[in-house]
Parts: structure tokens; sequence; C-alpha cells
């Protein structure tokens, strides 16, 4: 025998009238295939939190499982940015007599291979990603963002460093003697010619940008190729030591303060057509200090 069975959001009012800016649910389980590029779809493992707001002061609460359900859709898909404008449409439509507003945010990791610097080798290498859609007052937002890891070479220890190494060769070579370039050339090669190096240390640049909803991939791989182009001393995979000896004249080149990583890609993001708006973040995790260097830089 059928029995009807209760449903308590519908028979009863809250016990408390009140609106809520966002109800919902956070750290959903979801495997999507994600258009992170024109022609490439890439698997990620995403966690998602799905939300509403609740409107409707004495409405007991929303009807979570249909935001999971409407969520569970992007599973069967190839998920653009058209799919999530979709989804918060439907967070709206089963929501239609509580909420007037919805959003979803969903943290992954994107592995991408990436190619060795001299060498013929290549390595898979993780980047941390998030997208956010919101939908309020009838427009919708998506934002998307990014850690890239790099390398960060500090300018006044590398000029500190080479102060010493003029300081080493004035001792070793005196005025007096002539000068064999063998000579000079075998003690460039010991430690006693290169008697100091700079600090370098690993480092983040954390890209969050706003995308117009109308396109049809979400540009990730695209700012990855960016970045790295601009500051041009990328965390490596696979590493012969052609590589290994590329990456440090790259870093020996391309010398960078925080400031100067967050100015450098300020002037790249600034220009580039698909990037509406942005925030750039960068951290230098110290090897000198036992605390880290950070620059932030917004659009203009």
């Amino acid at each position: 025998m059928s029995v009807a069975m209760p449903d308590v959001t519908r028979q009863l009012d809250a016990s408390v009238e009140d609106t809520l800016n966002w109800v919902g649910m956070e750290r959903i389980a979801l495997p999507l295939q994600l258009q992170a590029h024109e022609h490439h779809v890439y698997p990620v493992h995403a966690k998602v939190n799905a939300y509403v707001d609740l409107a409707a002061p004495k409405a007991k609460g929303i009807h979570m499982s249909r935001l999971y359900l409407a969520l569970d859709q992007l599973t069967e898909t190839t998920v653009t940015p058209q799919d999530l404008i979709q989804l918060l449409q439907d967070f709206m439509q089963t929501h239609s007599d509580l909420s007037c507003a919805a959003k979803a945010e969903f943290d992954f990791d994107l592995l991408l291979k990436r190619r060795s610097l001299l060498s013929d080798k290549s390595g898979w290498k993780s980047y941390s990603c998030s997208i956010a859609a919101v939908h309020h007052q009838a427009s919708t937002d998506l934002q998307l963002k990014i850690a890239i890891p790099y390398s960060s070479t500090c300018p006044c220890s590398a000029a500190l460093a080479r102060q010493l190494i003029q300081q080493a060769f004035v001792e070793r070579f005196s005025d007096d003697a002539p000068l064999n370039q063998k000579d000079v050339y075998a003690w460039l090669g010991t430690t006693q010619g290169i008697v100091a190096t700079p600090h370098s240390q690993r480092s983040d640049a954390e890209i969050s940008i706003t995308i117009d909803p109308k396109m049809t991939f979400f540009p990730f791989l695209y700012i990855v190729n960016l970045v790295e182009e601009v500051l041009q001393t990328a965390v490596q995979t696979a590493v012969k030591r052609e590589d290994e000896q590329e990456f440090a004249r790259l870093n020996g080149q391309n010398l960078m303060f925080v400031e100067d990583a967050a100015r450098k890609l300020k002037c790249a993001l600034s220009v580039d057509s698909i990037v509406q708006d942005f925030t750039v973040r960068v951290a230098h995790y110290e090897s000198l200090h036992a605390h880290d260097a950070v620059a932030v830089a917004h659009k203009d």
C-alpha cells in the first residue's frame, strides 16, 4: 500500500522567519570532463559546493536533493561555460518559490603534460584550479582561479654573489701577473671561482580571472601557457642535465623580486582579450627568510 511520506520543508514554517544569503551543500565529489582548451577535454575529480539563497522568510528550507541531481547531470557531458549557466538556471527553476540567486564552486587539480626545456622529455604537472559561477539579479559571473608554480631568484642576492666572485677573482689573479685565459677558465669552474650563489625559491602565481560566460571553453591551459611564458622559470617535471643547466640559465637571466613577477603578469593580463577582469597574487616562499614575500595586483 502506497503511503504519502511527510515533507517537512513544505508542511512546516520556519521557527524563526528570516532570509538567508546561501544555503546548500559542500564538497560534493564529481567526476567531470572539462573543456579546458578549445580542442582538448580533460578529466578532473572535482569537489563541488552548490548553493541557492533562501529568499522566502517563512520557508523551512531548500530542496538540497534537487541541487545534487542537477549537478549529477554534468557528469554525462563535456562541461563548458554554457553548461554552468544552465546549471544555475536549473538551481533557480527548481527553487523558483524560494530563491532568487544561485552559486556553484568547483575545486580540482588539472594534470597537464609539460615538455622539458631542451631534452626530448615530458612529464605531468598538477595545477590547483577552481571555478565559481554565480547568478544574481539576472546576471551571471564566471570566475576562474589557477595556481602556477615557478622559480624565483633574488636580484639582491645575485648582486651580492657577483660581488663576492669579483673579490675572489682579484685575490686569485694579481694585477702584476698577465692573465691567462685557460687559467681563468679553469678557475671559474671551481667552487673557489664561483664562491657564492644567489638564493632562489619555489614560488606561486595565483591568477583569478573573470571570463565571458559565452566562451566555449575554460581557458586554463591558455593562462598556464601565458604565465609560464611571461615568467620564463616554470617548475619542471622530467629533467635531464641539459634541462637543469637551461633552468639555471633562465633563473640567472630572469632575476625577480615578488614585485617584478606581479608587474610582469599584470601587464600581460591587462592587454589580453580573453580576460575581462583579474587579480594576480604572487608568493615567493623565501629560502633566506622564515616568512614569505607576497604581491597582489588587480586590473586597473
